[in-house]
C-alpha cells in the first residue's frame, strides 16, 4: 500500500523527492502520515479534498483485500 501511495503521489507532485510517508501498524489498522512539499500540498489535497480523498479510496479498496483497515493523513 505504501508503494500505491507513493506512485499515486509522485505523478502529482513538482517534487517528488521531497515525499515522506510513514507507516504505523497495529494488528488490522495501518495510519499513513504523508508529508509532501508546502508547494505540492495544494495538488496533493485538492479543491475541497477532492483528491486526497480519491487517494484514500483507491487505497482502502486495496486495504480491504488485505483485510486491513487504512487512514491516511496529509501534512
Amino acid at each position: 500500500m505504501k508503494e500505491l501511495i507513493a506512485y499515486i503521489l509522485g505523478e502529482l507532485v513538482s517534487k517528488p523527492e521531497d515525499i515522506k510517508i510513514e507507516e504505523i501498524s497495529k494488528g488490522n489498522q495501518v495510519d499513513f502520515l504523508v508529508k509532501v512539499n508546502e508547494d505540492d500540498l495544494g495538488a496533493v489535497i485538492g479543491r475541497g479534498g477532492r483528491v486526497a480523498n480519491s487517494i484514500r479510496t483507491v487505497v482502502r479498496s486495496m486495504a480491504r483485500k488485505e483485510n486491513k483497515h487504512v487512514n491516511i493523513r496529509f501534512e
